[in-house]
């Protein structure tokens, strides 16, 4: 199998992992966290989201967070939906920031209030602006091995939206199987589509591990030559509009995984089990990741 040598992990964690989680978490422990993710080797953290806390109480305090994080290497990257979270993101000096998008018409109404088009329409000027000043911008795409509301997604839906967004502007788009129905044989189909119009450093993947077909899915991902997993420490979060779906594939398990194979990714476990550990006993919730448990 042609692996890639070296793979760039994303961890969502402190964003999309905290977000879905219930136990509100405060400040200095979303910074105790980022720090240790960051001393255990992670260099893209996720650190928090510019939307109203009205609608995602678990994100309030991140234009605190931002502030205080240290200056150094490690990019902390932010979710801004519009130009409102654009601006706070800039206030606060945000280097790197995302939009998301989703490849079912249902699910973007049901998310964000907004058709497909609508949604980008919307991001138009974030992203420009972004861009204009210096920020990266990267693109998620949700649903795109399957929707709650809609089914099964067709691989020409999801290719037309990654167009789109990396004509936009976006670095990379972060393909979300947001519900984690996806298969080895439904990821295969999509990466066969998207890299017969896409290289395959524009694309990343994000799987949810609801099926237990995360690993799997990341497995076909990197024969594929995708060298850009998203993942969650302790398999954090889920998703508040799928019934049922569980967190993000747990970094700790993918890592495990990567040294199996024999691919770099520059991440101490042993640090990293610790800092799910410490994070999960603030939410009151067991390690959702196997080597962590398996370690214990």
């Amino acid at each position: 199998m042609n692996y890639p040598t070296s793979v760039k992990i994303i961890e969502v964690g402190p964003r999309d992992g905290l977000q879905n989680e219930k136990v509100l978490i405060d400040v200095t422990t979303k910074l105790a966290l980022i720090n240790q993710l960051a001393n255990a080797g992670i260099d893209y953290i996720e650190a928090g989201s510019f939307v109203s806390p009205k609608w995602v109480p678990q994100m309030a305090g991140s234009d605190e967070v931002f502030t205080k994080l240290p200056k150094g290497t490690t990019t902390y990257a932010a979710l801004t939906p519009n130009m409102q979270g654009l601006q706070r993101a800039m206030a606060c000096d945000v280097k790197e920031v995302a939009v998301f998008a989703a490849a079912s018409e249902s699910f973007s109404q049901k998310n964000i209030n907004c058709t497909i088009d609508d949604s980008l329409e919307r991001f138009a000027p974030v992203i420009s602006t972004a861009i204009k000043s210096g920020i990266a911008v990267r693109g998620y795409i949700s649903c795109v091995l399957g929707c709650p509301y809609e089914g099964t997604i067709a691989p020409d839906q999801v290719a037309e939206l990654t167009d789109k967004l990396l004509t936009m502007g976006c670095y990379e788009v972060s393909l979300g199987d947001t519900i984690g129905v996806g298969t080895p044989g439904s990821t295969h189909r999509l990466l066969e589509r998207l890299l017969a119009q896409f290289p395959a450093d524009k694309l990343a993947v994000h799987m949810h591990d609801t099926y237990g077909q995360a690993l799997a899915n990341i497995l076909i991902a990197l024969q594929h030559g995708i060298s850009v997993i998203d993942s969650s420490v302790a398999g954090l979060g889920g998703c508040p509009y799928a019934n049922g779906a569980s967190g993000n594939v747990a970094t700790e398990d993918l890592v495990y995984m990567l040294d199996g194979l024999g691919i770099d990714h520059g991440v101490d476990l042993q640090a990293l089990i610790n800092a799910g550990n410490r994070i999960c006993a603030k939410l009151d919730r067991e390690n959702g990741a196997k080597v962590a448990r398996a370690f214990q």
